[in-house]
């Protein structure tokens, strides 16, 4: 029997969310840091990012889940400090080294998981940014009471879009492995209302596929999650990957037109 409900907003859409992450095995991200800081380069979500971002240079910002620095250091050149979090002291090592080999000086890091981030040690700053940071976060109503409350102007958070992941997802389907996908953005829109935070919505207008200097790299690339799959499983991605693949002579690289991001942003004035 389906339970009624006579009023939307009671939805509980924080549980829904948390039911959708349960099981969820999360990335070893020290292990990830050298893949990340090698492949990282400026992209065209980095340029929709900036694009959509409200930024002043007197401004302090907190970086949510800052990783390997892609995202922080062109944010410290354009304000006047940024405040890096993450769980990951090898991602916090790479930022350092990122930061020193662009003369950067106003960037702080905490060493945290993003779970732990309150006021109380953060305090006041301008603007808060979680880039591709929220995705996997269990208690999603704390953690944004927390980042609203750090946020003197702006809070910008990007999340999957529906489209994230295409190439991996039909990969999948051709194991028969169903694909226990993050919560979609309406579960996080909804538990914002239901905070009393409304927000705005828009999808990123991106046009870059990945590419790949060998069907080696596109496997290796951090999407496919190879720690579940069999050595069969493995060598059916090759051929998965060696079939959607299109190897374009003039520039020696492999890509898919679907094999590109799909970003939401999530944004709120204060």
């Amino acid at each position: 029997m389906k339970q009624c409900i006579e009023n939307p907003n009671e939805v509980k859409w924080e549980e829904f969310w948390a039911e959708r992450l349960e099981g969820k095995i999360n990335k070893n991200w020290d292990d990830a840091a050298p893949g990340f800081f090698k492949r990282t380069r400026k992209e065209d979500y980095q340029t929709a990012l900036f694009d959509m971002l409200k930024l002043d240079e007197n401004d302090t910002v907190l970086d949510v889940g800052c990783g390997e620095g892609s995202i922080t250091v062109p944010l410290a050149k354009r304000v006047k400090k940024v405040i890096g979090v993450d769980s990951s002291p090898k991602m916090l090592e790479y930022l350092e080294k990122r930061a020193t080999d662009n003369d950067i000086d106003n960037i702080e890091t905490i060493l945290k998981p993003i779970e732990e981030i309150s006021y109380g040690e953060i305090g006041d700053v301008d603007v808060v940014v979680c880039s591709r940071s929220l995705n996997g976060i269990i208690p999603i109503t704390d953690v944004l009471r927390e980042l609203d409350k750090i946020a003197n102007k702006y809070v910008f958070i990007t999340i999957f879009g529906p489209e994230n992941k295409k190439i991996e997802k039909d990969f999948d389907r051709e194991l028969g492995i169903k694909t226990e996908d993050f919560p979609d953005y309406n579960y996080f829109f909804n538990i914002l209302y239901n905070m009393g935070i409304y927000a705005n919505i828009e999808r990123f207008d991106l046009n870059n596929y990945r590419q790949y200097d060998s069907i080696d790299e596109a496997i290796d690339n951090g999407k496919f999650r190879l720690d579940l799959y069999s050595d069969e499983q493995k060598e059916l991605l090759r051929d998965y990957l060696e079939r959607i693949l299109t190897y374009d002579e003039k520039t020696g690289k492999y890509y898919n037109v679907k094999d590109k991001a799909d970003w939401i942003m999530v944004w709120w004035k204060k």
